[in-house]
């Protein structure tokens, strides 16, 4: 696995123009092996200009993605929906069409408040077979996520459907749901079917993200996992803010205790990341909020026998503050 990696990363260094670099590295590998060489491509996934020459000519206003294909945009203000193909970086406007959407105003935050969410939501299941009321089919969101649980917003049953097959709409606004025209949905069905796609939501005032902003990002999230596989608690932990709450509702006092327990036992690990997805979090604070998943295979030995593996999807919500990563609530 570990020769993978490297071999990988010495790909990248080469595809990249980094010709010196990949020269020092094959000779460190040659003279010094495999390990030497490891430890040096790894320190590369820590440096904000290796990710800013990554991503370079990416499209990344809306954020950057390696493990979806379909992105969903509305702006809760026109109202509207925009749906856009991801390749490698770039993205691909399919349609922009106008919408209905909860006549709410600003940020979802009660069940019945008849508002459409702000934020980032994973498009977690095609729904069929409903009440004709909501068109040939249904996509369904991720409403509420760990974000929105962990300041209490309550509500669910958040999709984009369509709009009533036997014709007789009156209602001019949806109960938060976003709601197009039947011939568009049905078109999204048929090229979406079951890939990977995403939904984001804001009103009036978009901030793109910028290279920057996700070249901090990935670089502090390999030295958030290097501080890890190091069992390095005091690095480890300043990757989090002071006001974190996990998912299941822990504190970042008893969090960090129970970091430590976990890290006292001195365990060696291995921890690959894969299809890194970072997507801009609007909010009505003005934040720098973004959104950040993963795949996550993750394994931990003691005397060379294994303790501990999983194999799972991993999600961070986290703030830029100071120029480094906050993390504020984590899955």
């Amino acid at each position: 696995m570990r020769f993978v990696l490297s071999i990988s990363l010495l790909a990248l260094c080469l595809l990249y123009g980094m010709d010196n670099t990949a020269i020092n590295i094959i000779q460190t590998y040659r003279t010094k092996g495999l390990e030497a060489t490891q430890s040096i491509l790894e320190n590369y996934l820590k440096q904000k200009d290796f990710w800013l020459e990554v991503l370079k000519d990416k499209d990344t206003d809306y954020g950057y993605y390696e493990g979806l294909e379909f992105l969903f945009v509305s702006d809760k203000s026109i109202p509207d929906l925009s749906l856009y193909a991801i390749n490698d970086g770039h993205l691909k406007k399919i349609n922009q069409t106008s919408a209905l959407v909860g006549k709410g105003k600003g940020n979802k935050k009660i069940e019945g408040d008849l508002t459409t969410p702000i934020g980032v939501y994973d498009i977690t299941q095609r729904l069929g077979n409903l009440n004709q009321y909501y068109g040939p089919m249904a996509f369904a969101t991720s409403y509420p996520n760990t974000y929105d649980k962990i300041q209490k917003k309550t509500g669910y049953g958040i999709w984009i459907h369509g709009l009533p097959l036997n014709g007789n709409r009156e209602d001019l606004n949806t109960k938060g749901c976003i709601a197009i025209e039947n011939q568009t949905l049905s078109q999204y069905d048929k090229l979406i079917g079951n890939k990977k796609a995403l939904l984001i939501t804001y009103e009036n005032d978009f901030k793109p993200a910028t290279k920057e902003e996700l070249a901090v990002i990935l670089s502090d999230l390999y030295a958030w996992r290097d501080a890890w596989i190091q069992n390095d608690l005091n690095t480890y932990l300043a990757f989090y803010d002071n006001d974190f709450i996990r998912y299941d509702g822990m504190r970042f006092g008893r969090f960090k205790d129970y970091k430590k327990r976990i890290f006292d036992k001195k365990e060696e690990k291995t921890i690959l990341f894969s299809d890194i997805n970072i997507s801009p979090y609007p909010n009505e604070s003005g934040k720098a909020l973004f959104k950040v998943s993963f795949m996550q295979n993750y394994s931990a030995y003691k005397n060379n026998q294994p303790t501990y593996t999983s194999n799972s999807k991993k999600e961070l919500y986290l703030q830029l503050k100071d120029g480094k990563i906050s993390i504020l609530t984590e899955k």
